[in-house]
């Protein structure tokens, strides 16, 4: 393989329903350094039916040049067309580096890829960096998250990557950035398609996702139980704050998945992280260690946690958080 054929950093830019996800404008950011660094372009590529007018505003958040591929084929996601698709890109265009949100699709997308181009790929990547040589560094955890690995891929192009939403701080809009828009036809093998979509089932959510929220109210072990977490509810419905948990929670059924943060959760930087009665194992602070400010409540004061919080109180947490909720309730009357 001639790798100096191969040049630029390339954003898989996940929309649904035509609505551009969070996760890919974080992405471009994160292209946008790389590129700065290394003296190359940032390509968005734009997959999906009647998207081309998003194609704006992903140039607006940091891509030179958007390669948009409109095909009612991709109104839906299915592996196979979509897999054809981001190959076809691969191909003709040659990018050094590919970027994909480790979100549903983008888990199922990236490994075929992989495999069908044969290149390697870096799951879950907390950190991306360039060396000297303009090799990607790829950092992610590792052994249950005891530990920091950091992955190249030096034979094979592109190096290939997905990075969890929440993880990369989303650039500015500038929507006064001007870019390239390139329509690119794929001529699809529908022999190969052998699943079919037959209907879109949404279950209704009044929550909030938790990598959306500014303010956190997250429990853990020592909560204990739904009667606790009814507890931190009610100090979150005073703040306008959303409930999150870590894994101990979870597994507990008290809390379900999509609520909880950490290296096997969701990756969260709210303004204020409230953490009750987490312990702050590496792989929660994974997770969370990047909010603004951290308030940490546990009554072991040698509990990990209060080494990354900006605020630490010393106590049991189901004493502290009612005593809190009711303060805070007489404040707002004033």
């Amino acid at each position: 393989m001639d790798k100096s054929e191969y040049k630029d950093i390339y954003v898989f830019a996940e929309q649904r329903g035509g609505v551009i996800q969070g996760v890919a404008t974080e992405l471009l950011g994160k292209a946008r350094d790389l590129a700065d660094a290394t003296g190359q372009k940032v390509v968005a590529i734009l997959a999906g039916y009647q998207i081309a007018d998003k194609a704006a505003e992903l140039i607006a958040y940091g891509a030179d040049k958007v390669i948009v591929i409109d095909d009612q084929v991709l109104t839906e996601y299915l592996t196979e067309p979509y897999a054809q698709a981001i190959a076809k890109v691969i191909a003709q265009y040659k990018p050094s580096v590919l970027l994909f949100g480790a979100t549903t699709i983008g888990r199922d997308l990236g490994p075929r890829l992989s495999a069908r181009i044969r290149t390697g790929l870096t799951a879950d990547c907390t950190r991306l960096e360039t060396d000297d040589e303009k090799e990607l560094l790829m950092t992610r955890p590792a052994f249950g998250g005891n530990l920091m690995a950091t992955i190249v891929c030096k034979e094979h192009r592109p190096q290939m990557s997905t990075v969890r939403p929440g993880v990369m701080r989303k650039a500015d809009r500038n929507d006064e950035r001007k870019g390239e828009v390139e329509m690119l036809k794929v001529d699809f093998d529908s022999s190969k398609f052998r699943v079919k979509f037959i209907r879109n089932v949404k279950s209704a959510k009044a929550l909030l996702d938790i990598t959306e929220a500014k303010i956190l109210i997250s429990g853990g072990r020592g909560v204990k139980s739904a009667e606790g977490f009814a507890k931190l509810k009610e100090l979150a419905g005073v703040l306008g704050a959303e409930v999150s948990a870590s894994r101990a929670m979870v597994d507990a059924g008290v809390i379900p998945h999509e609520r909880q943060v950490g290296q096997t959760g969701k990756t969260v930087r709210p303004d204020l992280y409230v953490a009750c009665g987490i312990s702050g194992a590496i792989q929660h602070l994974a997770g969370m260690e990047e909010s603004d400010y951290i308030i940490a409540i546990n009554k072991d004061k040698f509990a990990p946690i209060f080494q990354v919080s900006d605020l630490g109180i010393v106590g049991d947490v189901n004493k502290i958080i009612p005593l809190l909720t009711t303060r805070l309730k007489s404040e707002i009357k004033k």
